[in-house]
Protein backbone atom coordinates (compact mmCIF):
# COMPACT_ATOMS: atom_id res chain seq x y z
CA UNK A 1 0.00 0.00 0.00
CA UNK A 2 1.22 3.74 -0.75
CA UNK A 3 0.63 6.53 1.44
CA UNK A 4 0.36 9.66 -0.49
CA UNK A 5 0.82 13.42 0.66
CA UNK A 6 0.08 16.76 -1.20
CA UNK A 7 2.92 19.04 -0.54
CA UNK A 8 1.96 21.82 -2.59
CA UNK A 9 -0.95 24.02 -3.51
CA UNK A 10 -3.69 24.84 -6.18
CA UNK A 11 -2.18 28.02 -7.60
CA UNK A 12 -0.68 27.78 -10.61
CA UNK A 13 -1.60 23.64 -11.33
CA UNK A 14 -2.50 22.58 -15.21
CA UNK A 15 -6.27 21.45 -14.83
CA UNK A 16 -5.42 17.37 -16.29
CA UNK A 17 -2.76 17.54 -12.80
CA UNK A 18 -5.54 19.18 -10.77
CA UNK A 19 -8.37 16.58 -12.17
CA UNK A 20 -5.60 13.43 -11.24
CA UNK A 21 -5.21 14.84 -7.86
CA UNK A 22 -8.58 15.74 -6.94
CA UNK A 23 -9.65 11.56 -8.09
CA UNK A 24 -6.58 10.89 -5.57
CA UNK A 25 -8.76 12.53 -3.29
CA UNK A 26 -5.83 15.28 -2.63
CA UNK A 27 -7.51 18.67 -2.95
CA UNK A 28 -5.24 20.66 -0.42
CA UNK A 29 -1.58 21.05 1.44
CA UNK A 30 -1.07 17.96 4.19
CA UNK A 31 -4.25 16.30 2.81
CA UNK A 32 -3.43 12.18 3.12
CA UNK A 33 -4.99 9.07 1.36
CA UNK A 34 -4.08 5.61 1.72
CA UNK A 35 -4.03 3.63 -1.91
CA UNK A 36 -3.25 0.02 -3.05
CA UNK A 37 0.07 -0.37 -5.47
CA UNK A 38 -1.29 -1.19 -9.22
CA UNK A 39 -0.66 0.06 -12.42
CA UNK A 40 -3.18 2.65 -13.06
CA UNK A 41 -2.32 4.08 -9.36
CA UNK A 42 1.43 4.18 -10.23
CA UNK A 43 0.83 6.80 -13.62
CA UNK A 44 -1.91 8.79 -11.93
CA UNK A 45 1.45 9.27 -9.16
CA UNK A 46 3.93 10.08 -11.86
CA UNK A 47 1.15 12.59 -13.74
CA UNK A 48 1.31 14.27 -10.30
CA UNK A 49 4.89 13.97 -8.64
CA UNK A 50 5.73 17.53 -9.10
CA UNK A 51 2.72 18.10 -6.21
CA UNK A 52 2.60 14.76 -4.68
CA UNK A 53 5.21 12.56 -2.13
CA UNK A 54 4.49 9.04 -1.86
CA UNK A 55 6.25 5.60 -0.58
CA UNK A 56 5.20 2.06 0.95
CA UNK A 57 3.30 2.92 4.38
CA UNK A 58 3.85 0.16 7.47
CA UNK A 59 1.52 -1.22 9.14
CA UNK A 60 2.01 -0.04 12.41
CA UNK A 61 1.83 3.65 10.70
CA UNK A 62 -1.41 3.06 8.76
CA UNK A 63 -2.94 2.06 12.49
CA UNK A 64 -1.60 5.18 14.39
CA UNK A 65 -3.29 7.23 11.17
CA UNK A 66 -6.37 5.90 11.58
CA UNK A 67 -6.31 5.85 15.33
CA UNK A 68 -5.80 9.17 15.50
CA UNK A 69 -6.42 10.86 12.29
CA UNK A 70 -9.24 8.60 10.95
CA UNK A 71 -12.52 10.20 10.49
CA UNK A 72 -16.13 8.87 9.46
CA UNK A 73 -18.97 11.30 8.02
CA UNK A 74 -19.68 14.26 10.16
CA UNK A 75 -16.40 15.05 11.26
CA UNK A 76 -16.25 12.13 13.83
CA UNK A 77 -13.67 10.64 15.48
CA UNK A 78 -13.21 6.46 14.58
CA UNK A 79 -13.77 4.25 17.82
CA UNK A 80 -13.38 0.79 18.88
CA UNK A 81 -17.61 1.04 19.34
CA UNK A 82 -18.09 2.20 16.10
CA UNK A 83 -15.75 -0.05 14.13
CA UNK A 84 -17.49 -3.05 16.19
CA UNK A 85 -21.10 -2.18 14.94
CA UNK A 86 -20.30 -1.24 11.79
CA UNK A 87 -17.81 -3.77 10.74
CA UNK A 88 -17.16 -7.61 10.97
CA UNK A 89 -13.98 -6.51 12.90
CA UNK A 90 -13.43 -5.90 16.89
CA UNK A 91 -10.96 -2.87 16.93
CA UNK A 92 -9.53 0.09 14.84
CA UNK A 93 -6.52 -1.73 15.09
CA UNK A 94 -8.16 -4.94 13.46
CA UNK A 95 -9.90 -2.88 10.72
CA UNK A 96 -6.29 -1.25 10.08
CA UNK A 97 -4.73 -4.16 9.24
CA UNK A 98 -7.32 -5.17 7.43
CA UNK A 99 -7.07 -2.79 5.19
CA UNK A 100 -3.53 -2.67 4.99
CA UNK A 101 -3.78 -6.31 4.02
CA UNK A 102 -6.68 -5.45 1.07
CA UNK A 103 -9.41 -7.50 2.95
CA UNK A 104 -11.37 -4.15 3.38
CA UNK A 105 -11.39 -0.56 1.66
CA UNK A 106 -11.75 2.64 3.97
CA UNK A 107 -14.90 3.41 2.17
CA UNK A 108 -16.43 0.17 2.97
CA UNK A 109 -15.50 0.34 6.68
CA UNK A 110 -17.55 3.67 6.16
CA UNK A 111 -14.50 6.11 6.68
CA UNK A 112 -13.64 9.27 4.79
CA UNK A 113 -10.83 8.42 2.10
CA UNK A 114 -8.49 11.09 3.26
CA UNK A 115 -6.32 12.32 6.35
CA UNK A 116 -6.14 15.79 7.29
CA UNK A 117 -2.92 16.25 8.79
CA UNK A 118 -0.72 18.75 10.63
CA UNK A 119 2.21 20.63 8.48
CA UNK A 120 5.60 18.41 9.53
CA UNK A 121 7.49 19.49 12.40
CA UNK A 122 10.71 21.34 11.60
CA UNK A 123 8.85 21.77 7.83
CA UNK A 124 9.15 20.42 4.83
CA UNK A 125 12.68 20.03 3.45
CA UNK A 126 11.78 22.40 0.22
CA UNK A 127 8.43 21.86 -1.94
CA UNK A 128 10.25 22.50 -5.53
CA UNK A 129 12.80 19.54 -5.75
CA UNK A 130 12.56 15.58 -5.77
CA UNK A 131 13.68 13.75 -2.58
CA UNK A 132 16.55 12.26 -4.48
CA UNK A 133 17.79 15.88 -4.61
CA UNK A 134 16.91 16.72 -1.15
CA UNK A 135 13.36 18.02 -1.53
CA UNK A 136 9.69 16.49 -0.89
CA UNK A 137 8.28 15.51 -3.58
CA UNK A 138 8.22 12.49 -5.36
CA UNK A 139 8.61 8.66 -4.48
CA UNK A 140 10.38 8.19 -1.08
CA UNK A 141 9.92 4.78 -0.44
CA UNK A 142 9.76 3.23 3.10
CA UNK A 143 10.73 7.21 4.52
CA UNK A 144 7.22 8.31 3.88
CA UNK A 145 6.76 6.72 7.69
CA UNK A 146 9.04 9.14 8.84
CA UNK A 147 7.22 11.76 7.06
CA UNK A 148 3.33 11.00 8.30
CA UNK A 149 5.14 10.84 11.97
CA UNK A 150 6.17 14.25 12.31
CA UNK A 151 2.66 15.00 10.36
CA UNK A 152 0.57 13.16 12.99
Amino acid sequence: MYAVIRVRGRTGIKKNIADNLNMLNLTRISHATVIPETPSYDGMLQKGKDYITWGEISEDTLKELISVRGRLPGDKRVTDEYVKENTDYDSVDALATAIFNQETTMKDAGLKPIFRLNPPRKGYEGTKKPYTEGGSLGYRSENINELIEKMI
